[in-house]
């Protein structure tokens, strides 16, 4: 595998899931306020493709040291083909050592670190001993450096390495000969000839790192999705689902895998939910998770839920929280969880104790916290005192942190000639018939307050994810409006995470109903709370955002000028093209076939003849979870009725772009685009 396929699953959040938002206040003054809008657009694509990511930050066991993984930009925001891992000593931090696997000077794809459970040696993936292949390699992480022990001989792809608490072996999972990435993120292979349900099963093996022997010892035809070792290193728990893994993981159910023998049992075989991090308690005796409605796999949160390890009923330990949890970690004792949330726009962390079920605060901040580019999360060490996260927020660029949790201190100054091409932002509350609904409002760079500025909705995707306080990236191709004498708003309507599980149900046989009212009167909100100009709105997004972008411009005329990105337009024949039809099920609570009505009634297509806005309609050729032929659709409509529009198909692109000529035609089309219709004050 290269590295782009791999950095697929690792980046999309950052512009299918428009993980965005910010702390209330004000950018320092930056480049931004430079005279022409040309170059203001020039300084937002800088800080936007050339920021320097982080996808990794992991605590040793002892907490004395940490261990991340840096994603290098190439020239230009290229994607380099170089991932470098460092550690640091917590107590002299500014002393950073590099490990490789092979020539540090010379590119190599290495991450997904594992510490050993006594923090001497780190096991890693690197493609070093063949370019585009991963395999496993253990390394002394302690008498750095040392050269590394190559483990594994693989052919396909590679993922997740983790320990067993006695040290004595490795799992990692495994697909044997694939020709891609997992997930169904990726770019698409295009069907030709008599086509069949084909797929490679992703299989949990296991690797001794004393005698590289390695073994797949899941069964051929199950697909494993996440593990986690039992405390005795005997057994695993998985989350798997037979058949296809890109799109059963909607269905996948809870087993233990003995490690002698292989063979699985059933602790929750149908959860009637999505399921993630399964996590094995100290003493043994159960299996916490996080269950609820998920529309995307490794955007998972939800509630806090406990199983026996033998086998039984589920029990929610966090009923009516009005969070959404992301991560859980046990206590040494068993009797009490430490674990992140989405709230409220932001981040949490909290401990809970399962006897009286009672959540305490231990943090809150208006910033994303996370050990990757995924949900929030910290990595703890084994006393529970010491964590490492990557921090972010709209005004602070990505960095790693490490030391007691909630008092952390900068690792990394990776970003340092970094400043925000945008405006402050505020967190926004408005109330519906949903209760409190929040988002955030990103203000223009070059506000005058005696103007009146045009403001662009970004509706995220999902639908189940959250605008979230963090740095853009080259994906975030509306953040560049900002620069331009745009606001941006970013709601977080009924659907989203960051409310709790009844707030993130609400949409469910209720597609641009209610969701979209959210977002209006978010808006309604917006111009009374800044100098936006009511008769200058646009709206735009990628998948749900898409849709609700199609939607939108459907069922109301206030906004202007639209931007369109990997949306669909018509529930009855999306259902039939995606790769990923099981997510549609929770949410529709039929199939198109059982129960045609409720999906046609949240379909824009149905509604066409009303749309009046010049919409702007962009989608890769293969992307499998939002097909191009639902673009096409909706652009054939508003050309057939004479409605401004523009349809760009961009070549070998999946759900997420990988080529940054592509990233950055987006950016320049969309500001092109709404400047043509808003006007923005320049």
């Amino acid at each position: 595998m290269n590295r782009k396929g791999t950095k697929i699953f690792i980046l999309i959040v950052s512009m299918l899931l428009a993980s965005l938002g910010a702390a209330a206040q004000t950018a320092p003054k930056t480049a931004a306020l430079a005279a022409s809008p040309q170059s203001r657009l020039a300084d937002a694509v800088h800080v936007m493709f050339d920021v320097h990511t982080f996808s990794q930050a992991v605590i040793s066991p002892d907490g004395k040291r940490v261990a991340w993984v840096e994603e290098l930009p190439g020239p230009g925001g290229t994607l380099s083909q170089d991932a470098a891992i460092y550690i640091a000593d917590l107590s002299t931090p500014a002393r950073m050592t590099r490990i490789s696997a092979g020539d540090a000077r010379a590119p190599h794809e290495e991450h997904d670190v594992a510490w050993s459970p006594d923090g001497k040696r780190i096991a890693f993936l690197s493609d070093a001993a063949t370019h585009g292949q991963l395999q496993l390699f253990v390394i002394d992480a302690v008498s750095t450096p040392t050269k590394a022990k190559q483990i594994t001989h693989f052919t396909g792809f590679v993922s997740g390495p983790a320990w067993s608490p006695d040290g004595k072996s490795i799992a990692l999972l495994y697909t044997e000969n694939a020709t891609r990435a997992a997930g169904p993120l990726v770019a698409e292979t295009p069907d030709e000839g008599v086509v069949s349900d084909s797929y490679l099963e992703q299989r949990l093996t296991l690797v001794d790192p004393t005698t590289s022997r390695a073994r797949q010892i899941s069964p051929a035809d199950t697909y494993i999705y996440e593990f986690n070792w039992a405390p005795d290193s005997g057994h695993l728990v998985v989350s798997a689902a037979h058949g296809n893994g890109d799109d059963n993981w909607y269905v996948a159910g809870l087993f233990a895998v003995d490690v002698a023998s292989g063979s699985m049992s059933p602790i929750l075989e149908k959860p009637g939910m999505q399921i993630a991090v399964p996590r094995w308690s100290p003493d043994g005796k159960q299996i916490a998770f996080i269950g609820g409605l998920m529309s995307d796999e490794g955007i998972t949160v939800g509630d806090i839920f406990t199983v026996p390890a033998a086998g039984g009923s589920a029990t929610n330990v966090t009923p009516g929280i009005s969070q959404s949890a992301s991560s859980i970690d046990w206590s040494a004792d068993s009797r009490s969880m430490l674990f992140t949330a989405i709230a409220d726009g932001g981040t949490a962390i909290n401990s809970l104790t399962l006897t009286d079920r009672k959540v305490t605060s231990v943090w809150t901040g208006a910033e994303r916290v996370s050990p990757g580019q995924f949900t929030p999360s910290i990595s703890l060490s084994r006393d529970g005192k010491t964590s490492a996260a990557i921090r972010q927020s709209f005004s602070k660029t990505p960095e790693v942190w490490a030391g007691p949790t909630a008092s952390w201190k900068q690792i990394t100054n990776r970003n340092s000639s970094l400043v925000p091409a945008w405006g402050k932002s505020v967190s926004l509350h408005w109330t519906t018939g949903i209760g409190t609904v929040q988002g955030w409002l990103v203000y223009p760079s070059n506000l005058d307050p005696a103007k009146k500025y045009p403001m662009v909705v970004a509706v995220h995707g999902g639908p189940a994810w959250a605008a979230m306080p963090a740095w853009p990236s080259r994906w975030s191709y509306y953040m560049a409006l900002a620069s331009q004498g745009y606001f941006v708003f970013l709601p977080n309507p009924r659907g989203s995470y960051g409310k709790g599980e009844k707030f993130t149900r609400a949409n469910v046989k209720d597609f641009g109903y209610g969701d979209l009212l959210d977002i209006m009167a978010g808006v309604d909100k917006a111009i009374e709370s800044a100098p936006v100009d009511p008769e200058r709105l646009g709206i735009t997004g990628w998948s749900y955002g898409g849709y609700m972008t199609m939607w939108g411009v459907t069922q109301t005329k206030r906004f202007r000028a639209a931007v369109a990105g990997a949306g669909l337009s018509n529930w009855v024949s999306y259902y039939g093209e995606n790769k990923i039809d099981q997510w549609m099920i929770p949410y529709f609570g039929a199939s198109v076939y059982d129960d045609p009505a409720v999906y046609a009634k949240s379909a824009p297509i149905n509604y066409i003849k009303q749309a009046k806005t010049p919409t702007l309609v962009v989608v890769g050729d293969r992307d499998g979870e939002c097909p191009a032929p639902q673009s096409f659709e909706f652009w054939h409509a508003l050309k057939t009725l004479g409605v401004p529009t523009q349809f760009v198909i961009y070549p070998n692109e999946g759900h997420m772009f990988l080529n940054p000529a592509h990233s950055r035609d987006v950016i320049d089309r969309a500001v092109s685009w709404f400047n043509q219709y808003l006007q923005p004050s320049q």
